[in-house]
């Protein structure tokens, strides 16, 4: 009878796929290994050693990961296979084992003015942070790929709701002061249309960063000082930061303005400094054309020669080693906010972003070499489904990379930073809103989420001003050092009610990807227009709801004060000056006048590798060293085709 037994056993064992089995084989070597007062694990080929408890007050011990106390072996199989613990497939708890120490998620979005005054508010808002975490907001003029002007339907626009950023002096004077190169220092760049070229002001702003610190380093401070010099002669002046340097701004980028590194070190220098520069630069660049045609509408070029330019930056960043740089940062935030409920929302990244894996996979590249280069961004509101979001896509996405595409561990691993949701911020009883941008950023934290933007509750009616971004970064200061629970990195893990909404949500995604395929894919579903409108029948839908109070809105539509809570006016309105827009439209004129001689062949060669089918984004690594944003965008309309949204 026991032999018998045994025999069953083993009949039964062999039909176990390989993977499961050993699964449940190393269970309990799991259990042991998330049992320590202390964890570790490797990252990039590093061990690193963290501390895994936490004591309480009350001198309660809280471990950083719990695992369930099931003892069935389906249970502990299910669970692994379906949620597992972070930093393991299929990743549904987070892609890595555990935060990052001495760098909190926060990563604060400003923008206004010239560079020099959003580079006094990154100052402000990171002034003694471990790790200088920045997002910049750019002004509509930028976000077309204009240049500032005097022009009336441009003017007015400079320097407003973002920062005006026309030239590769401008970028270098927006980080001055943050070293673009060090490992905690990360700077993401809300840009779609012309994202290309403002990344490659970045890029060159941060290796002449670098240059900058290989000079001092060597000494010759007094040998550049003649060079540019000899530079300056017969051109017009170079550029200058406006105003006094801020707080913790130490000058780094400023002493190659007006000039590049490559003009005052010799070539092979300047090469291996440009080198490690492009592997050290931590960041994102937003680039997502897709969800603008759908929902943001900042698109500039015909939709092929956009999704040609995102495909030659990515080939740039696989030939050049750039590992820590996000070259696309695929957004459902935008299409939240112009209406779509969270479930459309996350169905509609998701297919734009396969649809960039397919592109990609198209031109050659190897899934592994470009998988680890994309990023998400994710609104969070009040609805309940937001309370999953990130597993749910990280659960999806991983099954896709490791299955369809057998992409390897970091290919499989989603990462992406979250905004608290801007449409649930509202005019009336503004002081609410820190209440519901807690709630949902309690949301992003138990979630796991890489990277997170809490917004400040006077949004609705003006520019942050500092009071407000201060309160809006205590939100996630408290949740991330006071909050017990947030000690915990786990904390959804086992709850009914998260189990059954992942499930739900998971399969309403899914079903949505149905859809979409039915219209011939993402591309295809937008040659219909079908994105956008479902996205405008869903914001009807809300508006409708919280119009007739079917969807309460305590301090707008229900719970109003006995004034009748009307629209709040702000006691300051965040506003570029006539100053500030003087001074970018000279500084830009100034610029131009001094890369005269060089702009016109710069320009032309930038289009005859356009219509020679070559790697535009190497070539505008040359180009904006002697062009401005809006010479470059005229001069690729010319070649790629301008944008015109079918009717």
């Amino acid at each position: 009878m026991i032999d018998e037994l045994k025999s069953k056993y083993k009949s039964l064992e062999l039909k176990l796929h390989p993977d499961c089995k050993a699964l449940l084989d190393n269970w309990e070597e799991t259990k042991k290994k998330y049992s320590g007062d202390t964890f570790g694990f490797e990252v990039r080929d590093k061990v690193l050693q963290l501390p895994f408890t936490y004591k309480s007050l009350s001198g309660t011990t809280i471990r950083k990961v719990y695992l369930p106390r099931y003892s069935d072996w389906g249970d502990i199989l299910k669970w692994q296979l379906q949620e597992n613990v972070p930093g393991e497939f299929p990743f549904t708890a987070g892609v890595f084992p555990l935060k990052r120490e001495g760098e909190d998620p926060t990563r604060m979005f400003a923008g206004e003015g010239g560079p020099e005054r959003t580079n006094k508010r990154f100052h402000y808002v990171s002034l003694g942070q471990p790790a200088k975490r920045l997002s910049t907001a750019f002004d509509s003029v930028t976000l077309y790929g204009e240049d500032p002007d005097h022009r009336p339907d441009i003017y007015g626009k400079v320097g407003n709701s973002g920062v005006s950023i026309a030239t590769v002096d401008d970028a270098k004077k927006l980080y001055s002061g943050f070293d673009l190169c060090d490992p905690k220092t990360s700077v993401s760049m809300t840009i779609n249309g012309p994202a290309p070229m403002l990344l490659a002001f970045f890029m060159n702003a941060a290796i002449d960063q670098e240059c900058e610190k290989y000079i001092k380093e060597n000494g010759l401070e007094v040998e550049v000082k003649k060079k540019l010099e000899q530079i300056d002669k017969g051109h017009a002046p170079r550029g200058a930061y406006n105003g006094g340097l801020p707080e913790g701004n130490d000058g780094l980028g400023l002493m190659l303005l007006g000039a590049s590194g490559d003009q005052v070190l010799p070539a092979d220098v300047y090469e291996k400094i440009k080198a490690k520069a492009l592997a050290s630069a931590r960041g994102t660049v937003q680039a997502d054309i897709l969800k603008e045609d759908q929902a943001q509408n900042t698109c500039i070029f015909s939709t092929e020669f956009a999704l040609k330019m995102m495909g030659d930056v990515q080939q740039y960043f696989i030939e050049n080693k750039v590992r820590n740089f996000y070259s696309v940062s695929i957004s459902g935030y935008h299409i939240a906010e112009a209406g779509a409920n969270p479930i459309t929302q996350l169905a509609f990244t998701l297919a734009n972003g396969f649809t960039y894996v397919e592109y990609y996979l198209s031109r050659g590249m190897a899934i592994d070499d470009f998988a680890p280069n994309l990023s998400f961004f994710f609104s969070n509101g009040m609805d309940p489904e937001y309370s999953v979001i990130g597993r749910v896509a990280r659960r999806i996405w991983a099954k896709a990379m490791k299955n369809k595409y057998k992409g390897n561990d970091r290919s499989q691993k989603l990462k992406y930073h979250i905004q608290t949701s801007g449409r649930s911020l509202h005019a009336q009883e503004i002081d609410f809103n820190d209440i519901r941008t807690t709630l949902q950023a309690l949301y992003a934290i138990y979630d796991n989420c890489n990277s997170l933007h809490t917004n400040a509750y006077d949004e609705a009616i003006t520019t942050p001003t500092e009071e407000s971004v201060r309160r809006a970064m205590a939100i996630q200061l408290i949740i991330n050092r006071e909050l017990g629970t947030a000690k915990n990195e786990n904390p959804n893990q086992g709850a009914f009610l998260i189990e059954e909404l992942t499930q739900l949500v998971e399969d309403a995604v899914l079903n949505e990807f149905k859809r979409l395929t039915e219209r011939g894919g993402v591309l295809g579903a937008m040659e219909r227009m079908y994105q956008r409108n479902k996205i405008q029948e869903e914001s009807l839908y809300y508006e409708h709801q919280k119009h007739t109070g079917e969807f309460p809105i305590v301090g707008v539509n229900t719970f109003l004060s006995k004034n009748g809570s009307p629209t709040i006016i702000p006691n300051e309105v965040i506003r570029s000056t006539t100053d500030e827009k003087e001074f970018q439209i000279n500084a830009l004129n100034a610029f131009k006048k001094r890369n005269s001689s060089h702009s016109d062949e710069a320009l032309k060669k930038l289009q005859h590798v356009a219509i020679a089918n070559g790697n535009l984004f190497a070539e505008l690594m040359e180009t904006v060293k002697h062009c401005s944003l809006g010479q470059i965008t005229h001069a690729l309309y010319e070649v790629g085709g301008q944008y015109r949204r079918n009717m």
